[in-house]
């Protein structure tokens, strides 16, 4: 399965390798409702992925540890 535009620009983003034209490609998609749900669905793969990287790593959902 091949990444969608926004989901390579978010990927981009977050490994700092950016350029100029590509963030304002972003912050044009990220404005426009018609792709703004594209850029969230991009941010949620991400964020979940974190989520349970981070919960492999034996953390809490919350990431306070067992108490």
């Amino acid at each position: 399965m091949s990444l969608s535009r926004a989901e390579k620009l978010i990927n981009k983003l977050i490994s700092n390798k950016l350029s100029g034209d590509e963030l304002s490609e972003l912050l044009a998609g990220i404005t426009n409702e018609k792709e703004q749900q594209e850029y969230s669905d991009a941010l949620e793969i991400y964020f979940n992925k974190l989520l349970k990287e981070n919960n492999s790593n034996g953390e809490s959902p919350q990431g306070k540890g067992d108490l």
